[in-house]
């Protein structure tokens, strides 16, 4: 964002597109744009405010890329009902007379999306997964009673087993999204796997681990002109996939872990620098008991962490706490705190971070 004005091409300045994003935020009314130009804002998974546009002909093929790749075209009459913390001109573009998008408020309460749902029966159901995960809860409770021939889950990291609990939920294969500021990155093909957009995007890696199984995407769009994306280089945590059942010769991703924001680092016992991806503590958690069905886990300071925790069983906390221990002693790392908390420090309309870094940035 430090250099927005000299990159983008139509001539707006940073302050004056802030102006427009943010009173949108505010009123809750997306439509206003600057030069038949959309501005959109954007906050990162780790927070960091951005400010996207779009023209009108980077609108229409943004369309057809999510008719043919995310929605799939089709002549029966289908409605979307799509969670975002804001609305913009680029979604409602998706609108016509075979498809009727339907904007969800993230800062609404829960009940009420409920109640719209049970009335709007939505074929295509697209949302973050924190927000995914709260509907399939309401369908377990039989608060909830839709059934959409496609989910979508966009914004937020999809951990394997939040995927096979939504999966089990939905009774179909959750499809993915990859899209940020920087563009419409890439999409789920028939087998859930996400396949980055390369016929239009260049992506280089820049690995981030001596096994150079993990990587930053350096991103080059081929197709924006508004607001250029030449070799610009991400911090989220990708790592690839060498084999994907539908055959595409696109760069298959086998997870995103989150940004590199959230590696937790430690001094370890010859007082060096230790960096722990936050897949690890993921799987510690999750494996060290299966009755676990949310958790999360902040440092905030060097030798300290937060960890929560939801379970039926008073033992589960017990047994994250010593999988974490056992993964820090297993990189000589000791005498690191570990206090129990009782809520996830996530609030209504923030992306779900499950492990975060709240002392410095790693990368």
């Amino acid at each position: 964002m430090a250099n927005f004005n000299a990159i983008n091409t139509v001539n707006i300045i940073l302050e004056k597109a802030l102006v427009v994003a943010i009173k949108s935020e505010e009123n809750r009314d997306f439509s206003p744009t600057i030069k038949s130009i959309t501005v959109g804002l954007s906050s990162g998974t780790s927070g960091n405010r951005g400010v996207f546009l779009a023209s009108e002909k980077e609108r229409a093929y943004w369309v057809a890329l999510v008719l043919d790749r995310v929605l799939g075209f089709s002549f029966k009459k289908r409605s979307i009902a799509f969670f975002l913390r804001a609305n913009s001109n680029l979604y409602d573009s998706v609108k016509s007379k075979l498809l009727a998008f339907h904007f969800f408020d993230l800062l609404n309460p829960i009940h009420t999306h409920i109640e719209r749902l049970n009335a709007l029966q939505p074929t295509i159901l697209v949302a973050q997964p924190s927000m995914l995960l709260e509907l399939a809860n309401a369908i377990a409770a039989n608060k909830l009673d839709i059934k959409p021939t496609k989910v979508i889950s966009v914004a937020e990291v999809l951990t394997p087993e939040d995927k096979a609990y939504l999966s089990n939920i939905f009774k179909q294969t959750i499809h993915q999204v990859y899209q940020c500021t920087e563009g419409f990155l890439a999409s789920s093909c028939e087998h859930g796997t996400l396949h980055f957009n390369e016929d239009f995007l260049i992506i280089e890696k820049k690995y981030i681990d001596q096994e150079q199984s993990r990587f930053h995407p350096i991103i080059t769009d081929l197709r924006r002109r508004s607001q250029p994306i030449i070799r610009y280089e991400l911090n989220d945590i990708i790592q690839e996939k060498t084999n994907c059942p539908c055959g595409s010769k696109f760069l298959a991703i086998k997870a995103i872990e989150g940004r590199s924001d959230d590696i937790l680092i430690f001094k370890n016992i010859d007082n060096q620098e230790v960096k722990i991806f936050p897949d690890f503590f993921r799987r510690a958690i999750i494996l060290s008991d299966n009755t676990i069905s949310d958790y999360a886990l902040i440092q905030n300071e060097p030798n300290h962490l937060m960890l929560f925790i939801k379970s039926q069983h008073e033992e589960s906390f017990k047994l994250a706490y010593a999988a974490i221990q056992d993964l820090l002693k297993k990189n000589n790392i000791f005498e690191v705190e570990i206090s129990q908390i009782n809520h996830n420090h996530t609030l209504r309309g923030q992306k779900l971070r499950r492990i975060k870094n709240d002392v410095r940035k790693t990368y």
